[in-house]
């Protein structure tokens, strides 16, 4: 994996992270919604590079246009129904990963999720736009469901959907007016999680197919199920 850290697309999503968070700071668009739209991008670009799960690559695509559609006021539900798509793709991908047994052993989980969906629905509820009442719900149990099979199957990924809720929960709370949504910490507050959110799964999920496919080709043999062809691994010894 360390040659994977190495990466430029890595590298590349790192500093646009940090120069996204700086201009969000100080309001400087049109560049920080310019700089929002390239994160996803980043990150597929590396998960392309690395052949992994095309699962994962559908799923970063998604949240680019999720994060295009919703500079537009008016297309904001339309980006709700792409972020929808991508979580979509990712607990399928957990759950090809063996995540719904092993939610049953710990159900707990759920338990915990859903109580947080509930809080958060509930809060936000009174506050929300009649339009955005039939969705809110919808969209809340596909956080939970992306959070809670993530960290059934890997704790780096399952942190991963936990800043996911988080950020999705300060959003929808926002909208309904329980923050100010032109504040700055609120604005920091979402990207920061968020950026976390995305890093983090795809991250966790790369290192564990990594790491199962290191393991031989009997210890999970659904790991291959949807990948690329995997290139041989490049040596870190110079030629």
């Amino acid at each position: 994996m360390t040659s994977a850290i190495r990466s430029p697309w890595l590298a590349g999503f790192a500093v646009v992270a940090v120069v996204h968070l700086v201009l969000n700071a100080t309001d400087a668009g049109p560049w920080d919604s310019i700089t929002k739209s390239l994160l996803a991008p980043l990150l597929l670009g590396w998960v392309l590079e690395q052949r992994g799960p095309r699962l994962l690559a559908i799923a970063l695509g998604l949240c680019f246009l999720g994060d295009l559609f919703m500079e537009f006021e008016n297309l904001f539900v339309v980006g709700m129904a792409a972020f929808a798509g991508a979580h979509v793709c990712f607990i399928w991908l957990f759950v090809q990963r063996g995540a719904v047994a092993k939610l049953r052993e710990r159900p707990w989980i759920v338990l915990v999720y859903v109580l947080a969906g509930l809080i958060v629905v509930a809060w936000s509820w009174g506050g929300l736009e009649p339009g955005l009442r039939p969705v809110i719900p919808f969209y809340a149990a596909l956080l939970i469901g992306t959070a809670s099979t993530a960290l059934a199957v890997d704790v780096r990924a399952g942190v991963g959907g936990a800043l996911f809720l988080l950020s999705d929960g300060i959003i929808a709370l926002a909208e309904a007016g329980r923050f100010d949504p032109e504040a700055i910490l609120t604005g920091l507050a979402i990207m920061t999680l968020y950026i976390g959110a995305i890093a983090q799964l795809t991250v966790g999920i790369l290192t564990k197919e990594k790491r199962t496919l290191a393991a031989g080709p009997d210890f999970d043999p659904t790991v291959r199920t949807d990948c690329w062809p995997r290139l041989p691994e490049r040596s870190d010894t110079p030629r």
